[in-house]
């Protein structure tokens, strides 16, 4: 490996831990939320939804502020509006996955009202690739 390649390696590790730690945070925001707004009886589609969307303006500011600072010198509202249909991508499949599963899981479980927890999970740990990558090449591209 030479060392530019080597750079670059480490680089884009430090640029996807960044992004997951983003992500994190922005992931526990979206289930807590999702939780309480369930809790507080409102259907999984809505909930979901707006948990999403809570999700998605926390990590649009860190990932741009932060994981991609070397393109904070870009435009930011394409950069939102790129990043925004990503999310908006991510959050159809996120719906799709979510949806699909729920029933399926919660009837595993024993616990009907609880499958959307697992399926949350699932839908999240697909969703994440697509995010990293569409706005790696797409959003913050440098």
């Amino acid at each position: 490996m030479t060392a530019a390649s080597h750079t670059f390696a480490n680089k884009e590790i430090q640029r996807f831990s960044r992004f997951l730690t983003v992500g994190a945070i922005g992931t526990l925001l979206d289930f807590s939320l999702l939780t309480s707004l369930k809790l507080a009886g409102l259907p999984t589609l809505f909930a979901n939804t707006f948990s999403f969307t809570a999700g998605l303006i926390n990590n649009f500011t860190w990932n741009r502020l932060w994981t991609f600072h070397e393109t904070v010198h870009l435009n930011w509202r394409r950069q939102l509006v790129q990043f925004t249909v990503v999310s908006l991508i991510g959050l159809a499949l996120n719906n799709a996955i979510l949806l699909s599963l729920e029933s399926v899981l919660g009837s595993i479980l024993g616990q009907p009202e609880w499958g959307y927890l697992p399926a949350k999970v699932i839908a999240t740990g697909v969703v994440v690739f697509w995010n990293y990558f569409a706005n790696r090449k797409w959003t913050f591209k440098n």
